[in-house]
């Protein structure tokens, strides 16, 4: 999961007119450079990003700086140097990102108002390609990213609680980080607490509104909260982000394209869903059975219903299954 995690920054820079807008707009898109403004009894950090042979770095470079995870500041520069004017002590995070290069980041720690000068080193990337794509998103401090990783491992391994008290440690040191409050929403749906993990996730997908995981996370809350016409946007926005997700995403968004009677759509992805569970989800078979039959294609129905309670003989879910064949067989649409 963890793997998985990966967020990305999507910036937009506006074209403007005139030559006093172009002068302006030159230090919006570049401003690494110290600016006017006297930072007064505030402590200030500056940055220099350079290689493993000490150089200055001279291509386009995103420094940002974070506080218990949480993004304080940020600053685009292809100088190699960057400034900050911080808001209290305590300790910080410096993630730098540049063309060509591996990302990097640095902690440090403000315990005076003055001035700390810091050197990032970043080495090339030689996968890197044109290095257009530049990786982003927040990060943790290596006690909440140790709390992190041990809810994770105990959530992969089925230790709730654990996982819980885990998470609890990271949120306490990173509150406002889009993965913390992710893996904590991921707890609350785990034990059904739906409406618990939604505010969770829509805080989290507003700090990073193009993370597949994040969207999926929320529609599959607010679908089994039966708000399926909030659900859909956020389904098909994750798949598009996405498109080899897992079977979970794609089943979601079935279930919501069924109960808002876009039966079409909400066929195909039940197919895939169906295809790529391998048989693992008595959700997936049931919504499919359902699918095909709203279709009117009752014979296929029929078989899969009865390919899942080859394997699925005891349950509610083999009853379900039981009663969809029997009514079919009642209402004459498949053969005794």
């Amino acid at each position: 999961m963890t793997n998985n995690l990966r967020i990305c920054i999507r910036r937009a820079t506006a074209l403007l007119g005139g030559l006093s807008l172009l002068a302006a707009s030159a230090i919006c898109q570049d401003n690494g450079e110290q600016g006017t403004n006297s930072r007064g009894s505030r402590a200030e950090i500056a940055i220099t990003v350079r290689d493993v042979s000490r150089q200055v770095i001279g291509v386009p470079t995103m420094v940002k700086l974070y506080k218990n995870g949480a993004l304080e500041d940020q600053r685009s520069t292809t100088q190699g140097r960057a400034f900050f004017i911080v808001q209290g002590l305590g300790e910080f995070t410096v993630s730098v990102e540049a063309t060509g290069y591996k990302a990097a980041q640095k902690e440090i720690s403000i315990a005076v108002a003055i001035q700390y000068q810091e050197d990032v080193y970043l080495e090339r990337d030689a996968s890197s390609g044109d290095g257009r794509e530049a990786p982003g998103g927040a990060v943790l401090a290596p006690k909440a990213r140790e709390a992190f990783n041990r809810g994770t491992q105990a959530l992969k391994d089925g230790k709730l609680e654990e996982a819980q008290k885990y998470i609890g440690e990271a949120m306490k040191l990173a509150p406002a980080n889009p993965d913390v409050l992710y893996l904590q929403a991921i707890v609350y749906m785990k034990q059904s607490n739906w409406e618990k993990a939604q505010p969770a996730l829509e805080k989290a997908s507003r700090m990073d509104p193009n993370q597949p995981h994040i969207l999926a996370g929320l529609g599959m809350d607010l679908v089994n909260q039966r708000k399926f016409a909030e659900a859909i946007p956020l389904l098909e926005k994750s798949l598009r982000l996405q498109p080899t997700s897992g079977w979970e995403t794609k089943w979601a968004l079935a279930k919501a394209y069924y109960h808002h009677e876009q039966y079409e759509q909400a066929l195909k992805l039940a197919n895939q869903a169906h295809t790529e569970s391998h048989g693992s989800s008595a959700q997936a078979e049931l919504l499919l059975a359902q699918c095909l039959t709203v279709m009117g294609h009752y014979e296929d129905s029929a078989q899969v219903l009865r390919e899942f309670l080859k394997s699925n003989t005891e349950g509610p879910d083999a009853t379900t299954a039981r009663r969809w064949l029997e009514r079919l067989t009642t209402d004459r649409k498949i053969r005794p």
